[in-house]
């Protein structure tokens, strides 16, 4: 009795073969993996990027311009030619003056990585955002970068106790927004008449480059109680233009800024019969004296016409300026004049038009501001001005939910008993 055909035996023997075949292919296989070297995984660092150039292969130096030093001396040390000079020059009008390097600002040097150390490039910093890179390599090169500008959300809380620029150093915030606060509401609030207790709150942006804070952008919102009085501010583009407004969509701006000057004191006030200085007799002063330092800065308190920019007597030099048909203003004992500052020249609001000073009859620097009304003196200080445009009725709206969520904002920061900076 056969137990096995002939047909099964050879499928057996096949299934046999293959099995054999299976498992000798498994065993090199694994033999393979186990001779195989370990690879290992090879990083590659990012290139390294400064004013958008590849600088791994660079000898980088890093420096500020020097009193006295200008392009021609800096490039001459890194074996730049007078030739290569010259055609840097030449290239680079239209794009930038090269006269207007300044000492103090930043540049930088990528020489080449070998005994040379030939400048390849010259990037010049004229701002902490802005920079001209010269190539100085085989082929010669000038354009103008930005860098990037973080952002950054921030709010400030603090209470006068002597005055606003040391509250702002008590909570560790920038002396800029004790500018821009002044600035804000410069139409409503009389910085020199600030006193203890007086408070605010603040949401603002602070820029920074590469880490490094740059200064304050925008003020968003603010609220400074004054008197016991609480003015707000928010800001609000309308028509492409940021501008801020109160609670009621009232701009804040008016048709003159309070003071002439930033921070002073006022030292004399206007009077129909004051006993003068230096002639020693009564006699009417019809304006409001700020003391401050020789130099400082004098702004129009609006903008105008100058009808007079000259010598005047006792009023020293002097600029007096029609804002319109009924309003002007006088600006005297000025130690000189502002920028173009002549007689028909246009001012506008906030610009410096000349700056405190002790001529004509006067006993030390300061300002004589006086305000016309009509052609008649009237006191500065209780001069009431009109608004400037509100938001549009249309806008309101828009307004409307930009300013509750401000307010929430400040409402929050307001009920906070610490007085400090806080990112938000």
């Amino acid at each position: 009795m056969k137990l096995f055909s002939r047909k099964r035996i050879i499928e057996i023997a096949v299934l046999v073969v293959i099995a054999i075949v299976i498992l000798f292919a498994v065993d090199y296989y694994l033999s393979a993996l186990r001779k195989a070297p370990e690879t290992e995984n090879v990083y590659e660092p990012e290139p390294k990027i400064e004013y958008g150039i590849v600088v791994d292969s660079f000898s980088i130096v890093k420096d500020v311009i020097k009193p006295g030093e200008n392009l021609s001396s800096i490039l001459l040390k890194y074996h730049i030619s007078q030739n290569t000079m010259d055609q840097l020059v030449k290239k680079s009008v239209g794009v930038f003056d090269v006269r207007s390097i300044r000492a103090g600002n930043k540049y930088t040097v990528l020489c080449s990585n070998d005994s040379l150390q030939k400048a390849e490039y010259f990037i010049y910093e004229h701002s902490p955002t802005h920079y001209v890179v010269f190539e100085t390599g085989d082929s010669i090169h000038i354009h103008k970068g930005e860098k990037e500008v973080t952002v950054k959300l921030k709010s400030a809380s603090g209470t006068i106790s002597s005055s606003l620029w040391n509250a702002m150093v008590d909570i560790n915030a920038s002396p800029n927004l004790t500018i821009g606060l002044s600035e804000i509401f410069a139409w409503t609030i009389d910085f020199y008449a600030i006193q203890k207790g007086d408070n605010f709150t603040a949401l603002y942006e602070e820029l920074s480059v590469e880490g490094e804070s740059i200064g304050l952008g925008n003020i968003i919102s603010a609220r400074f109680n004054h008197g016991g009085k609480d003015n707000f501010a928010y800001r609000f583009v309308q028509d492409d233009k940021a501008d801020y407004f109160d609670e009621k969509g009232m701009s804040l701006r008016r048709a003159f800024l309070k003071a002439p000057l930033k921070f002073s004191r006022i030292s004399s006030r206007f009077s129909n019969s004051r006993l003068h200085p230096v002639l020693r007799i009564r006699r009417p002063h019809h304006g409001v004296d700020y003391a401050a330092p020789k130099g400082t800065p004098v702004h129009s308190i609006g903008s105008g016409t100058v009808t007079e920019s000259r010598y005047a007597g006792g009023a020293g030099r002097m600029i007096k300026i029609r804002h319109n048909s009924t309003y002007s203003t006088a600006y005297l004992h000025l130690s000189g004049y502002g920028p173009g500052i002549k007689s028909g020249a246009r001012v506008q609001q906030g610009q410096v038009i000349g700056y405190v000073g002790s001529s004509g009859l006067s006993t030390g620097p300061h300002l004589d501001f006086r305000f016309y009304k009509n052609g008649t003196p009237v006191d500065p200080l209780k001069v009431e001005s009109p608004p400037a445009l509100p938001v549009k009725k249309e806008l309101m709206d828009s307004f409307n939910i930009v300013r509750l969520q401000l307010s929430r904002q400040l409402d929050s920061l307001s009920m906070s008993k610490k007085k400090a900076l806080k990112p938000l």
